[in-house]
């Protein structure tokens, strides 16, 4: 990827901040951009002192889709390509679903969903003008498994799995490729979430990681990690990266005995609803 351009959004922490780093590395020029504008900048400074890519930040609410628009637009016509184009960014909402209130539905649609839309409504026609690019479109295992207390959520990563298939067919002949991510529990900022502080809390504030953890084992996968992975699959153009093989190994099972799965999911959410104080 050396001499390439890319853009990472939530590029300041966990996973985003990972990638950027893996790209710095292979030597390509990334843009850093996150809402938490300061996070973005300091993470660029970082990458551009160790190299040998090159990295410079933007804050950027993916939410709104005119700044995701001048933003790739900008890094295009200053770089003069766009060659990787990562929307990365997303929240995470959890709790009984009787109990999330719209603005927690429409507050998850509008980061994990919408800013994936914004980030391919805007790149996509460039690079088919270009002739060449990769989107890549971070969803998760909860959009290719069921994910109950984190519904929205699930439902928000099931969406950016069809989004990118869909796209990655309708754009294979025209010389832009799409992938989608789907990793599994990552030891990232988000395992620690306790949602939007605007929005009111739900009973699951606090035991978002530990149901996480206990479902995989006791243990989080690296985000450094991960981003190799990702990088890898790139490489390879696969359409869906999924990662570690513990994901891959439950996103199969689902695939050839969804009962097994449910059974599994069925147990976890006996436990979870245990420590509620609903079981």
């Amino acid at each position: 990827m050396d001499g390439q351009v890319a853009l990472v959004t939530g590029g300041a922490s966990g996973i985003g901040r990972a990638l950027c780093g893996a790209l710095a590395r292979r030597g390509t020029r990334v843009l850093v951009a996150d809402i938490n504008a300061s996070g973005a900048e300091a993470v660029a400074r970082e990458l551009g002192a160790r190299g040998p890519g090159s990295a410079s930040s933007i804050g950027l609410d993916v939410a709104d889709a005119a700044a995701v628009g001048e933003a790739v637009r900008s890094l295009h016509t200053d770089a003069g390509r766009l060659d990787l184009v990562f929307n990365n960014a997303g929240i995470a909402i959890g709790g009984p679903a009787e109990e999330l209130t719209l603005a927690h539905w429409e507050r998850t649609v509008d980061v994990n969903l919408r800013g994936v839309i914004h980030g391919v409504h805007a790149a996509y026609p460039l690079m088919l003008e270009q002739g060449f690019g990769h989107i890549v479109n971070t969803a998760s295992v909860a959009g290719l498994l069921p994910f109950p207390f984190g519904t929205p959520y699930a439902m928000t990563k099931h969406a950016v799995v069809g989004l990118s298939l869909s796209l990655r067919a309708e754009a294979a002949t025209r010389g832009v490729r799409v992938s989608v991510v789907c990793p599994g529990v990552i030891d990232t900022p988000i395992l620690d979430g306790e949602g939007p502080p605007d929005l009111p809390s739900t009973s699951m504030k606090g035991l978002g990681r530990e149901m996480l953890l206990r479902a995989n084992g006791g243990r989080a996968y690296p985000p450094d990690q991960l981003a190799e992975d990702v990088l890898k699959g790139v490489d390879e153009n696969r359409a869906v990266i999924v990662a570690p093989a513990r994901a891959r190994v439950a996103w199969i099972a689902n695939r050839i005995s969804p009962r097994v799965v449910e059974r599994r999911t069925a147990r976890e959410l006996a436990w979870v609803r245990t420590r509620l104080g609903n079981g």
